[in-house]
């Protein structure tokens, strides 16, 4: 990016929007999130932080983001970084991940702990949780399930449970009748999840770059899948090193299709497609450099 170009002219859009205002908002987020923001990104940007200032009344982005600085306004601190966060999801998104959860679910002692570490609007964790229904053939299987997320209007939409209808389109018919109720009158294409499903999660915020997860549970399985891929290897292999010691020696990891953890972290080594195992040898090496 040229140091004098502009994103931006006041004469084409509503807002002026800088490079500078641009890279203001990077840093912001990464120091916030994490999340490292591409260039490519400009239109996003400005398409979503846009709104933020009609909503707040402010009539500049350079005003905007000096009121963040400042820090005194969680709120709209937290509805900043909702606006930057992506969620892109599906119910059964990489489909070849769930026949392993559930032989591996299959092999462990009661209760069972799973992690859903980047849940989203919820169709992830509610996958784990019907996966988890059909390897024990019951709706009240022996799993826990944390689903969290930074974005707290995601998980208040995956705690309700309700999607359109058209988000059951690629499950089958005898999945989508076992674990949803159909609207009827003005919920006319809507479906609710089960509540026996519902159950069995438990939908937090959490900051992965946060000192403090509120987390101290040994888990049996950690679903890590899509969100790494917006940090930087430093930032990474930070957030994997805080994952093995809450995992338990048989424990799996499950990463996304474009991910690979074996360059970030010393801890794991792959087990599968996209699916890691603790490594004795090696998480013992990365305990002692923590300490």
């Amino acid at each position: 990016m040229k140091p004098n170009s502009q994103a931006r002219s006041e004469g084409s859009k509503e807002f002026e929007f800088t490079a500078r205002d641009f890279e203001r908002v990077r840093t912001l987020i990464y120091k916030k999130a994490g999340i490292a923001l591409a260039e490519s990104k400009q239109e996003m940007v400005y398409s979503r932080l846009a709104r933020r200032l009609r909503a707040t009344g402010i009539g500049s982005f350079v005003t905007y983001l000096d009121k963040l600085e400042q820090g005194g306004d969680a709120e709209e601190w937290e509805a900043f970084t909702n606006a930057l966060t992506t969620n892109l999801t599906s119910f059964f998104r990489e489909a070849h991940h769930f026949p392993i959860l559930a032989e591996h679910l299959k092999k462990l002692k009661e209760p069972i702990e799973i992690w859903c570490s980047a849940a989203s609007t919820g169709e992830e964790p509610y996958s784990i949780a019907m996966t988890a229904c059909e390897a024990f053939n019951t709706l009240t299987p022996p799993v826990r399930i944390i689903a969290t997320d930074i974005d707290t209007n995601v998980l208040n939409t995956g705690a309700n449970g309700v999607y359109s209808i058209d988000r059951l389109d690629k499950m089958s018919p005898e999945r989508a009748k076992k674990f949803f109720l159909r609207g009827k009158g003005e919920r006319e294409g809507l479906v609710r999840v089960r509540p026996e499903l519902r159950q069995l999660i438990t939908f937090k915020q959490v900051n992965l770059l946060s000192d403090n997860w509120g987390i101290n549970t040994q888990f049996d399985v950690i679903f890590c899948r899509n969100v790494m891929i917006y940090f930087d290897k430093p930032t990474q292999g930070k957030i994997l090193d805080r994952f093995a010691p809450l995992m338990k020696p048989d424990a799996l990891l499950f990463a996304g299709h474009s991910e690979n953890f074996l360059y970030v972290c010393d801890a794991f080594k792959l087990r599968g497609k996209t699916v890691y195992e603790l490594d004795p040898e090696k998480k013992a090496r990365a305990q002692l450099r923590r300490a």
